[in-house]
């Protein structure tokens, strides 16, 4: 009861704080806020279970690996935001950065469709997890259903009125997951002072540990979402507020994986999509209905953001011959077609190897930039190595068994 009650405080208090005008009309923490909540929204609820059981004792080594392989693409995205997106794609940098800028963004509107099935079958599987229809055809019909909604709302009005949605989402996900916090580390210091903590055994090793972890690239994607927010904020502004909504990201996904590691047993863990909820269950009963919400927020906010997106970069990229509703209706067929032939770990491989695919392009575009600026021949060449990570990300990332 004193753990519900501390974290209740700690949500409601961050809350407040995420309201007050003064925060919530700040030009630089509304300029971090989409990319802080892209970076630890499904990840967050996916990422413990997944990496204890794979990895063991040593999860926060692979947490601390991926944040640092997102860092660096985000050097990539940030390089690519000072070099002018209007001189990339008017030929200022020459035809092959154009051509590379335009593969790109083909590669991220294809990115787009995979990630919003993800967070759609996330929000289906976490909706019906406390209630009596929790089973996998029910959070499929559940999923099905809201991409149901979202193309006919997209089809008919667009999603402007839904938008304005976005900063109340991402308030409450950043208020719940500081409670969730809070409450970890009360139940790590118990645990820690009664000596029961814990160093799992790690079950996935050698060449198959590498290729799970490229298959969990997703988990700290959407740092790149600052790179389009050209019409709000300028480059240094952008530039400044990715980087630290990756440190501020990296900060909480490292004391969260630090914090889960070494108090949960392996029977008490479950591989399942929504096996956080079982888990958060043993630190407090107040935790599941908690993560049930965030998740149903921050979900469909962020399949909103990303079906907009998605369908403005086709209407974009096609001149307007493929238009933002027809879009939307190609989105929802392939999301409910994913959502039926494949699990929630294959959709989060697919999406990290999409994703992998536009950063790879991204690292390639910066090199052909730093070639033609004459920079020092080491910035193009850890460009171009950036670049085949991605490649063999987008190749060799394998699914969460």
């Amino acid at each position: 009861m004193i753990f519900d009650l501390i974290i209740a405080i700690a949500t409601v208090g961050i809350a407040i704080v995420l309201s007050m005008p003064r925060v919530s009309r700040s030009t630089t923490w509304r300029a971090v806020v989409t990319p802080l909540a892209s970076i630890i929204g499904s990840g967050f609820l996916l990422l413990g279970p997944v990496l204890n059981l794979g990895y063991g004792g040593y999860a926060p080594l692979v947490m601390l690996a991926l944040c640092g392989v997102a860092y660096l693409y985000g050097a990539v995205i940030r390089n690519n935001i000072q070099a002018g997106e209007e001189a990339i794609i008017d030929g200022t940098y020459g035809k092959l950065a154009k051509r590379v800028e335009t593969l790109s963004s083909w590669a991220l509107a294809f990115a787009y469709i995979i990630s919003v099935t993800y967070y759609l079958n996330l929000l289906g599987a976490f909706s019906l997890s406390l209630t009596p229809f929790d089973s996998t055809l029910d959070a499929k019909l559940m999923t099905s259903g809201v991409f149901g909604i979202i193309v006919m709302v997209g089809w008919s009005r667009g999603f402007k009125s839904l938008e304005r949605l976005e900063y109340v989402s991402v308030g409450l996900k950043l208020a719940i997951i500081t409670g969730l916090l809070v409450g970890l580390m009360a139940h790590f210091s118990k645990q820690a002072i009664d000596e029961k903590l814990i160093f799992n055994p790690q079950n996935v090793t050698g060449w198959s540990a590498i290729t799970m972890t490229f298959g969990l690239l997703i988990t700290v994607q959407g740092f790149e979402t600052s790179r389009y927010l050209g019409s709000s904020y300028d480059a240094k502004t952008r530039i400044r507020s990715m980087r630290l909504a990756q440190w501020l990201s990296t900060l909480i996904y490292l004391i969260y994986i630090l914090l889960i590691s070494y108090v949960f047993a392996p029977g008490q863990m479950s591989s399942s999509e929504t096996g956080i909820i079982d888990m958060m269950g043993i630190v407090a009963p107040i935790l599941p209905f908690m993560l049930v919400a965030a998740a149903m927020a921050s979900q469909f906010s962020a399949a909103i953001a990303d079906t907009s997106g998605s369908g403005g970069l086709f209407a974009q990229l096609s001149r307007n011959r493929i238009t933002e509703p027809q879009a939307y209706l190609a989105l929802g067929i392939i999301g409910i077609a994913l959502t039926w032939s494949a699990d929630i770990f294959a959709i989060v491989s697919f999406a990290s190897r999409a994703f992998a695919i536009y950063y790879g392009l991204q690292a390639a575009l910066a090199a052909i930039i730093s070639v033609r600026r004459g920079n020092n021949p080491g910035k193009a060449a850890f460009f171009v190595l950036l670049a085949a990570l991605g490649a063999a990300i987008a190749i060799l990332g394998q699914p969460v068994e």
